[in-house]
């Protein structure tokens, strides 16, 4: 890594995060960096921060321009240079990765203190004072030190400090979901978590991890996704194109369709009392709570629905998601003929989404087997010393399909096991989320809720993750051609879980929704 792409990334840490300003002022030294221009902002930042208590993010733009008078020709181009530079940064906030700087700039000014006292040394012997240098180099002292190295008292005030980045940083989500959905993973999906999905093939699994990544993109995140075999390169990108456009890029799912919507039962039985109803009468006459409750198969099925979509065109579902008598269903929208995506449109809603969000989302597909962890490092290496790239999220599509060449060559599950629990340090190191899914057992196919006993290969994945959670659909396909999937707690790492819980989400996946809205 770079001198000038190291002190560039501190001073972008200083401009748009306040988490880094008060991660960096215990080891802060100016004299730690090289140059003068960038050592400028720097004090631009601190005196900001020491007057308002936060970062000056866009506001050092104006900044500059106080400052401008005071400063050399050269100095002014080359300061507005590095601020035009990060300009898309600002506005960033608790997305930005203070932590993973931290780390870099607390290895770059021990470096950087070691250099300046080797110069030091090699001055006093170029000028024939070998006795001074000598005790120079005895008398040396690092005053950058590595909290790792140092451990921690915890009767100190240090430790105070970084019991606040602590709390801090576990809430720091990288996505956020609405409604039900949100409430059961949003914590969970925070930086330095590794979090899983499990299920049958073809549950929808790549489906629902694209979904989080170009979420996270229109949430101000960077994101490097891996596709490790279960798709193309081709495959991946229609995919993305098909999920900005709203439509398919196939003829056969561009015809009239219906997608589902959220509604309440007792709107359906017409048995709400509400007043802010959207609708006065339901659509099932003469049928009881008990009997819809206890065979939702009868009732509520693709078919059926049509039919009372056609009987009953005025009828409205129930939005009142803030009604805590809620009991949340599905009810059918029809959406209309549509031209199949082509080449040119999907280049243009490429072109309008990352023109918008302004973020990164990095793409490698390899086949089957040859992908490995230590891989997916040198990518992340090479992406952040050339282009600047460091992720917010990390997605792995999927982990089953890695390999673990860089590790054991014993039994299947071992291999298995040293590439999670790889995963697991690489969320870590790069404090960053980490995504992925994994294949179900056998049995999973003909359960219509995955539980603790549905992992395959080997149970010690689940020892790795943070949280993991079930995508479940009924074994006769009710659901799945309805659009419904539910999404259960498998294992979570914080608090208490349980297999039981569980969300309805709605999904059009033949317009790559595989999210529209959830319920419990």
């Amino acid at each position: 890594m770079t001198q000038d792409f190291i002190e560039r990334r501190i001073i972008t840490g200083l401009i748009v995060s306040t988490d880094y300003i008060n991660r960096v002022q215990r080891i802060w030294s100016p004299d730690l960096l090289e140059s003068q221009e960038l050592k400028t902002i720097a004090r631009w930042c601190l005196d900001y921060f020491e007057k308002y208590g936060t970062a000056p993010d866009s506001n050092i733009q104006s900044i500059y321009m106080e400052n401008l008078p005071s400063l050399s020709k050269s100095d002014a181009e080359f300061i507005e240079e590095v601020l035009e530079g990060l300009s898309s940064d600002y506005g960033r906030g608790s997305q930005f990765n203070s932590a993973y700087l931290y780390d870099q700039t607390l290895q770059y000014f021990k470096t950087r203190e070691i250099e300046q006292h080797q110069e030091e040394v090699q001055y006093l012997i170029d000028e024939g004072r070998a006795n001074e240098a000598e005790q120079l180099i005895q008398s040396f002292r690092p005053t950058i030190v590595d909290q790792t190295d140092a451990g921690l008292d915890l009767s100190s005030e240090e430790a105070l400090e970084r019991i606040e980045q602590a709390f801090n940083e576990s809430q720091q989500r990288v996505i956020s979901y609405p409604g039900a959905l949100g409430e059961m993973w949003n914590e969970h999906l925070s930086r330095g978590g590794f979090v899983t999905f499990l299920a049958p093939e073809k549950r929808g699994k790549s489906f629902m991890l694209l979904e989080l990544g170009l979420r996270a993109v229109r949430q101000k995140a960077n994101v490097a996704f891996f596709e490790a075999g279960d798709m193309t390169e081709n495959q991946v990108l229609r995919r993305i194109c098909v999920y900005m456009a709203q439509r398919s890029d196939r003829e056969k799912y561009c015809n009239e369709r219906f997608d589902p919507i959220g509604d309440c039962l007792y709107n359906m039985l017409d048995i709400c009392d509400r007043s802010d109803r959207n609708c006065n009468h339901g659509i099932f006459e003469g049928v009881s709570l008990d009997e819809i409750s206890q065979n939702p198969s009868k009732y509520l099925n693709i078919s059926t629905l049509k039919e009372k979509h056609e009987d009953y065109p005025e009828y409205e579902p129930c939005d009142s998601h803030s009604c805590n008598q809620r009991k949340g269903v599905a009810w059918i929208e029809r959406k209309p003929k549509t031209a199949p995506l082509n080449a040119r449109d999907a280049k243009e809603e490429v072109r309008k989404f990352f023109s918008r969000y302004r973020r990164h989302f990095k793409l490698i597909t390899q086949p089957p087997s040859t992908l490995t962890v230590s891989d997916m490092r040198t990518y992340l290496n090479n992406w952040e010393r050339y282009d600047g790239f460091v992720p917010d999220v990390i997605i792995i599509d999927y982990a089953d399909l890695l390999s673990a060449d860089d590790g054991p060559t014993a039994e299947f599950r071992h291999r298995q096991d040293h590439i999670w629990k790889n995963l697991r340090a690489l969320s870590q190191e790069k404090h960053a989320l980490v995504l992925s899914a994994t294949q179900a057992d056998a049995e999973s196919y003909t359960r219509g809720r995955l539980s603790l006993s549905n992992f395959s290969e080997d149970k010690r994945k689940l020892s790795h993750v943070t949280a993991q959670y079930g995508l479940n659909q009924d074994p006769d396909g009710r659901e799945k051609k309805l659009g419904v999937l539910r999404v259960n707690e498998i294992v979570v790492r914080e608090g208490d879980f349980s297999n039981d819980n569980e969300v309805y989400v709605l999904q059009s996946l033949s317009s790559g929704r595989p999210f529209l809205e959830s319920f419990k």
